[in-house]
């Protein structure tokens, strides 16, 4: 599902952009019939990108979309493919957790001192960081999903694309 909501995020920049785009031509033809600006649409783009962005971290960690290193790891053994999978997510489970909760820090601290966007339209800046902080809440359960995976098969889980 996130996968998916990161997806209409990036194509509901491209309709804001579009928009955008549109007013500014009608707005130079036309003279002053349209407003030629949409406020804050930078703002509005650039909340929805870092959106969309770690909302498809997870998506792109299970569809085996992360860039991997694996032409080191295909020339070892199963059991040591395991022990450096094993590693790699145990670090990894760390660092997205220690994001994690730093981001839902940052999101308290943005509610609690009102904080808002510097633009045309002032935004509650704990919204937008909300969301950053779901993707990475998603993210650390696929991590956490995955390295059970990991220790109940016994085998590589993140190989390739193809086997993920």
């Amino acid at each position: 599902m996130s996968g998916a909501l990161a997806g209409i995020l990036i194509l509901a920049i491209c309709v804001l952009i579009s928009c955008q785009i549109l007013l500014n031509g009608f707005g130079r033809m036309f003279g002053q019939i349209l407003p030629t600006t949409i406020p804050s649409y930078a703002d509005f783009s650039g909340y929805m990108l870092a959106a969309s962005s770690f909302l498809a971290l997870a998506h792109t960690l299970r569809s085996g979309g992360h860039i991997r290193v694996n032409l080191v790891i295909q020339t070892m053994s199963k059991n040591i493919q395991v022990l450096f999978e094993s590693i790699s997510l145990i670090i990894s489970i760390s660092l997205v957790g220690y994001a994690t909760w730093f981001m839902f820090k940052l999101v308290q601290e943005s509610i609690h001192y009102g904080d808002k966007s510097s633009g045309i339209i002032p935004i509650p800046l704990g919204i937008p960081q909300s969301v950053v902080f779901v993707g990475l809440v998603i993210l650390l359960i696929a991590l956490i999903d995955t390295f059970v995976e990991l220790l109940r098969k016994r085998e590589p889980i993140l190989t390739t694309a193809d086997e993920v």
